[in-house]
């Protein structure tokens, strides 16, 4: 593996997103994992990763006004609050309804919605304005211009500096990319999710759409975090994930160690391997890494400086073929309501 060095030294570079995009690092922090989707956490620890990532050289930091039903805004709003604004850019997912004992209620993207959610992502982030703005699924009752329209009429009123996407496939980014410039697409990517790559993908170099990448570790899959036999708790998103279940489980970690043996004789682990993939398909896909401790950004920000030949790469995708990994990505309903995968 050509530079394989895997200390914290290498400094983050910097990529535009897409053609209309902002400048931000080469990887960011997701944020979901702070408010209790993979189990507990430890608003100190968050806190301290938010810090670490932008100390790193990170700069963009990914949350939906969903997480946690508001908590992971406020988090990250008491976390940034003595941050100067310039240093740091907020990527935000909006629409999904929740009940208050957690239950997931559908969507609304209708642009009434979408100005009452950004007016409370503002309380509670704590800013005058949203550095990227997203719906986080396509409302299959309001037209993808409707809701794109109406962010387009906040980022004229300054409370929106640009627009994302989440999720949607190729007719529905055409359409989005009609109606107003479309920074990023935010969608999952990673060696054992690799569905983008059909059409997606070409779609968003045609239209020069970012790709940010998330679920680039499958959800702790692609680590030392996940063995077999393990339980989930009924909060944990893993719990109700097809690829984390029974016989699922069992065949995927037989992929895993397979990647891992590759990592070990290289001098990295799975987890920085999975990554260093991810940033080998482009400079136009930005990894958004889950980190919830210091300590496992600083694992993810090492993998950095693993660079990955042809060859390499070649060894690693035939390690894993995206056919034989087991189970969708997500449950079945959220499944079927994923525009990406139709």
């Amino acid at each position: 593996m050509t530079n394989t060095q895997t200390s914290n030294e290498a400094a983050i570079a910097t990529v535009r997103l897409g053609h209309t995009g902002p400048t931000v690092g080469r990887i960011g922090l997701g944020a979901m994992g702070m408010s209790g989707s993979y189990g507990p956490a430890d608003d100190a620890e968050s806190t301290a990763t938010i810090h670490a990532a932008l100390d790193s050289g990170a700069n963009l930091v990914d949350t939906g006004d969903f997480y946690g039903s508001g908590h992971n805004e406020a988090l990250i709003g008491k976390a940034l609050a003595d941050r100067p604004r310039e240093d740091y850019l907020l990527s935000v997912k909006f629409g999904a309804l929740r009940g208050p004992d957690g239950s997931w209620n559908g969507f609304d993207a209708r642009p009434e919605a979408t100005k009452n959610f950004v007016t409370y992502s503002l309380q509670r982030l704590g800013v005058d304005h949203i550095d990227i703005y997203r719906p986080a699924r396509l409302d299959p009752t309001v037209p993808i211009e409707d809701t794109v329209g109406a962010i387009a009429e906040l980022v004229d009123a300054g409370y929106v500096k640009h627009i994302g996407l989440s999720e949607v496939g190729e007719e529905t980014i055409r359409r989005a990319a009609a109606t107003a410039p479309i920074a990023d697409l935010q969608i999952e990517y990673s060696i054992v999710s690799r569905s983008i790559e059909n059409r997606i993908l070409a779609t968003t170099r045609e239209l020069g759409i970012g790709i940010t990448a998330y679920g680039v570790l499958s959800r702790g899959l692609l680590s030392d975090a996940v063995r077999s036999g393990k339980t989930f708790g009924a909060h944990d998103f893993r719990a109700h994930s097809p690829r984390f279940q029974g016989d699922n489980l069992d065949r995927n970690l037989k992929l895993v160690e397979t990647l891992a043996t590759i990592a070990e004789g290289h001098g990295v682990s799975v987890a920085q391997l999975a990554i260093a993939w991810v940033l080998a398909q482009g400079d136009d896909i930005v990894p958004v890494l889950g980190a919830r401790t210091r300590a496992r950004w600083e694992e993810s920000k090492a993998a950095l400086a693993v660079q990955l030949s042809t060859t390499e790469l070649a060894e690693i995708e035939k390690a894993v073929p995206a056919d034989e990994v087991a189970g969708e990505r997500y449950a079945a309903a959220q499944f079927a309501s994923l525009d990406s995968e139709k």
